[in-house]
């Protein structure tokens, strides 16, 4: 068969079962207005041990097709990110329950 290809990109998802999702970037030029463009895809790569966490740098390799959606294993683990724990929207709640309204003033009539 033909040489399979590798690609390398950062991890955006790792909730399933020996399964990540990787998100690859590339610089493609439109055809018609000549702008460089920012092409994303999300791929499906096998991970056997579970050792890949959101935000890291992985190499992935094309290889048969593991289940309905996944074509990709992993081959190697670059770099590992930075991804903070804690969720976006609670980061702000705290400074909601402390902060105080202050009263509407009243205008005299």
């Amino acid at each position: 068969m033909g040489t399979q290809r590798v690609i390398q990109g950062t991890v955006v998802s790792d909730k399933m079962q020996k399964t990540i999702v990787v998100s690859v970037e590339r610089k493609k030029k439109h055809r018609l207005y000549h702008k460089v463009v920012t092409v994303t895809e999300r791929y499906k790569a096998h991970d056997e041990d579970n050792t890949c966490k959101l935000g890291d740098v992985v190499r992935i390799q094309e290889c048969r097709p593991l289940s309905k959606d996944k074509r990709w294993r992993v081959v190697q683990v670059l770099a590992k990110g930075d991804v903070a724990e804690i969720a976006p929207e609670s980061i702000g709640r705290e400074i909601e329950v402390t902060a105080q309204v202050a009263p509407k003033s009243e205008v005299p009539e």
